[in-house]
């Protein structure tokens, strides 16, 4: 089983990094670019080909990534009597190198987009709205007083709109552990209800706050209804995994929340049992996490080279390049820093 889990895991992962890549390249190369290599995965090449272009294709050994050379990303590093000046990315307008540094993540916005449209279409969708279906007996939400059918519309002062955003307010670190949480009545008025939920342990001994009311489960089904929850989930879960982000810096939600390869195989492992809907889900939320994390102006992604260009814009100069590159070089370790660390975490996490 856990070889199935593991190819599964390499597919999905080689999907999202050749669709991100991909945008990269073909907007390069209809930009001009000159291209030395469109590689998926890193380190080692273990199988390799150059195309009638020129272009060497190469498939490397660890499924973690993938990038597109290309001749002068930063500054002129090749000799000008092999590349002509004009093909140097970093002689095109800026407004193409906007471009093709943001296609990654616009191709990782669109796939997730169709695929939530897709689940849609042939399973259905729930509703996105974050109503209370149910509330359970000796639970702090029923003694609290909060009731089936009330509209969560703030949590701690957080306006939410969807599930996934009242679940992130619900998770976050409380001092005081106690939850004000505004809903909206069948009859239209509002009520603040403060709710201090009890903590459960399960059977791996990891802690887990249980409030006590299920959300409600209406299904929908329908060309313009799977158009409707493609676009309101893929909103959703940008503003959850946004939301995540700056509470991650400002300490409310801990490192040890996050997952790299060994807790995304745990979590492709699970999927595989609920079915392949759900698996198919998980290619569409891990697009989207792609997506915005390259998108994050730090260097060493899309996002962190993308702003070099703004501030170069706007300082009406090139950055020095020796800088910008010491910059992504000092980032990029930590983030490898980073990965080791949370890799650390899920593997003591899950053995």
């Amino acid at each position: 089983m856990w070889i199935v889990t593991l190819i599964l895991l390499i597919l999905i992962l080689g999907v999202i990094i050749l669709v991100h890549e991909f945008g990269h390249f073909i907007t390069a190369k209809k930009s001009g670019v000159h291209i030395y290599e469109f590689s998926i995965g890193m380190g080692p090449i273990i199988k390799t080909f150059k195309g009638k272009d020129g272009i060497d294709y190469n498939i490397r050994a660890f499924p973690i990534g993938g990038f597109v050379s290309m001749a002068g990303e930063v500054y002129e590093d090749d000799d000008l009597k092999k590349i002509p000046k004009e093909k140097f990315m970093c002689n095109k307008k800026w407004w193409q190198r906007i471009i093709i540094l943001g296609a990654g993540v616009f191709n990782n916005f669109v796939l997730a987009i169709v695929i939530l449209f897709v689940i849609a279409l042939f399973w259905g969708s729930n509703s996105l709205a974050p109503k209370i279906g149910e509330v359970m007996d000796n639970y702090p939400a029923k003694e609290a007083g909060l009731q089936a059918g009330d509209t969560i519309m703030a949590i701690n002062g957080h306006k939410v709109s969807t599930w996934d955003q009242a679940q992130i307010y619900l998770v976050m670190k409380d001092k005081d552990n106690v939850y004000e949480i505004k809903v909206k009545r069948n009859d239209g008025k509002t009520k603040t209800i403060k709710v201090s939920p009890k903590t459960e342990k399960g059977e791996d001994g990891s802690e887990t706050k249980v409030f006590g009311f299920k959300i409600e489960q209406k299904e929908e089904k329908g060309f313009l209804a799977s158009i409707k929850y493609a676009f309101g989930k893929f909103t959703s879960l940008i503003s959850t995994m946004w939301i995540t982000v700056v509470n991650l810096f400002t300490g409310k939600i801990g490192l040890s929340s996050l997952s790299g390869p060994v807790g995304i195989y745990h979590v492709v492992g699970e999927s595989m049992e609920v079915g392949i809907s759900q698996l198919i889900y998980l290619t569409a939320f891990l697009s989207i996490n792609v997506g915005l994390i390259n998108i994050l102006p730090i260097p060493a992604f899309d996002g962190g080279r993308i702003l070099f260009l703004i501030i170069e814009k706007i300082k009406g100069s090139p950055i020095n390049a020796k800088f910008e590159n010491m910059c992504h070089t000092i980032f990029f370790i930590l983030i490898i820093l980073l990965m080791i660390y949370i890799t650390v975490f899920d593997i003591i996490r899950f053995a």
